[in-house]
């Protein structure tokens, strides 16, 4: 095996690992996992979710036939983060389920970082629904001058959320 053999073939095992690790972090910033959240959830402790005061919702059922407490997007979040921060990995495993129930963990984190992920789940909400009313476009071509106006009246002018990602 020559040098430059050699070469090439390093190069372009960094550039695909360097292109995965872009990828992975465009997807952490989508779910909202910055540095700020990262630095905030290693300060939780033991304590942070013991002493939280859980409020109950009216008629929730702790149980399969319970609703699905868990929006797609929180259920994304909730597994990069834990991969990403082993902390709160740590914390979860501790705490659940001898002193918290799955359920209730997860609405108190929800909770105690609403203010660092709700810009980011509320951008990922608008996308989806601009995702929609594409599909229902390309579903019936013929629609009305009216309908085309309307749908286009609804659509935000920009996609991204009020305040920068970064």
């Amino acid at each position: 095996m020559n040098i430059q053999s050699w070469f090439r073939r390093a190069k372009s095992r960094s550039s695909s690992s360097s292109q995965a690790s872009t990828n992975q972090n465009e997807e952490h910033k989508l779910y909202g996992i910055t540095d700020d959240l990262i630095n905030l959830l290693k300060s939780f402790t033991l304590e942070t979710f013991r002493n939280f005061n859980l409020q109950d919702e009216q008629g929730a059922v702790d149980g399969p036939e319970s609703t699905k407490d868990l929006s797609s997007w929180q259920e994304k979040h909730a597994v990069l983060v834990l991969s990403k921060v082993k902390e709160l990995s740590q914390l979860r495993f501790r705490l659940c389920p001898r002193y918290l129930k799955e359920r209730q963990f997860w609405r108190i984190y929800f909770t105690l970082v609403k203010n660092h992920v709700a810009k980011y789940e509320l951008h990922a909400i608008r996308l989806e629904k601009l995702k929609q009313i594409a599909i229902e476009n390309k579903k019936d071509p013929n629609t009305s001058a009216y309908e085309v106006e309307m749908l286009e009246a609804r659509k935000p002018t920009y996609l991204e959320p009020a305040t920068s990602l970064e």
